[in-house]
């Protein structure tokens, strides 16, 4: 009997995602060589820590924000969710009097911090129950869970900034630098520190655990997912969960840099997360996204506010140019399903 080797097809929609990828590289050097030319400050090493110290709290946020999107789905709350989670962190260590950190056995234990984390983790349980058991499209389940969280920050706080003056230390797990401590005078951020290992943890998880294969089949064929026996609404709600938890640490981060927590911050970053996914070359129609993707599309972001600020550029035409930016990025998203 002769034996016919098959050769294993191509994936289409990997190849485009990788192509994708080396254009969000290169128009990443592209940016950076261009701020260069144009302003002799960008380059300098204070400016290069200040785009990856603004970088780590939007790009936390995207990192969230890949699982969902990844699924087909989308979050329109983590702005606000990330403001309710750094008010809830506000209120614990400075009203309820829980330190930040509580010395276990000669071991510090985020005590205080872990109640915005789980805050942020709660309201991405709430979207996910409204999105797989209430069958709530996400746009309208997370819209609403926006609305809700920007409320409940101003109510809890008392519509004032909450300030962790008697906190000292706090600000640290931002500004802080652990590596500048083991080696001096190279004093990066513990923020994007912080944003690089949570990277790292994205990747694994997407590429290597069982969350990651059912984020992909969810998005790819929801159906499919469902008849190959995969309960489709229970990784819903464990992977908005994840994303909320993202989107927790993100207003920790946010809050330590601030040394407060502000009620009103929030509006707007789920656009800019939202972008830097889809820069990254994750596609809006689900089944296809790197974690690698989102933190180039993130440094894009970042770069791009940070260039356009040095240059003096009006705040008012740099909301344009990033909206403009994100329109871009949406379109190349369609022209890529369309090619796939």
């Amino acid at each position: 009997m002769k034996t016919v080797a098959v050769e294993k097809p191509v994936s289409i929609r990997s190849g485009s995602g990788l192509f994708q990828q080396f254009l969000a590289f290169g128009s990443l050097i592209i940016l950076i060589l261009v701020f260069s030319l144009s302003s002799g400050n960008f380059f300098q090493f204070s400016n290069i820590m200040g785009i990856l110290l603004s970088t780590a709290v939007i790009g936390v946020l995207a990192l969230g924000s890949t699982f969902v999107i990844i699924t087909g789905g989308i979050d329109l709350s983590v702005g606000t969710v990330m403001t309710l989670s750094a008010v809830m962190t506000g209120v614990i260590i400075t009203q309820w009097g829980v330190p930040a950190f509580i010395d276990v056995f000669g071991v510090f234990v985020p005590f205080g911090i872990l109640g915005g984390i789980l805050t942020g983790a709660l309201c991405g349980l709430i979207s996910g129950l409204a999105v797989a058991k209430m069958k709530i499209p996400p746009f309208i389940a997370t819209l609403s869970m926006m609305m809700v969280a920007k409320g409940l920050a101003l109510v809890i706080s008392g519509t004032k900034p909450i300030y962790f003056t008697n906190s000292p230390g706090f600000s640290n797990i931002s500004l802080g630098s652990f590596i500048g401590q083991i080696i001096p005078g190279f004093k990066i951020p513990n923020a994007v520190l912080i944003f690089f290992v949570l990277a790292i943890i994205g990747s694994v998880i997407l590429s290597k655990t069982i969350i990651g294969r059912n984020n992909f089949a969810i998005g790819s064929n929801e159906e499919a997912a469902r008849l190959s026996g995969v309960n489709v609404n229970y990784w819903k709600i464990v992977i908005y969960t994840i994303t909320g938890a993202f989107t927790g640490i993100a207003g920790l981060l946010m809050a330590s840099r601030l040394n407060s927590a502000q009620p009103a911050l929030g509006m707007g970053y789920e656009l800019e997360a939202i972008a830097a996914v889809v820069i990254g070359g994750t596609s809006l129609s689900g089944g296809k996204g790197t974690i690698v993707g989102t933190v180039i599309g993130a440094l894009i972001m970042s770069v791009l506010t940070n260039g356009l600020r040095i240059l003096s550029v009006p705040q008012e035409w740099q909301t344009v140019v990033v909206g403009f930016v994100i329109m871009l990025a949406v379109y190349a998203d369609i022209l890529r399903r369309k090619k796939a």
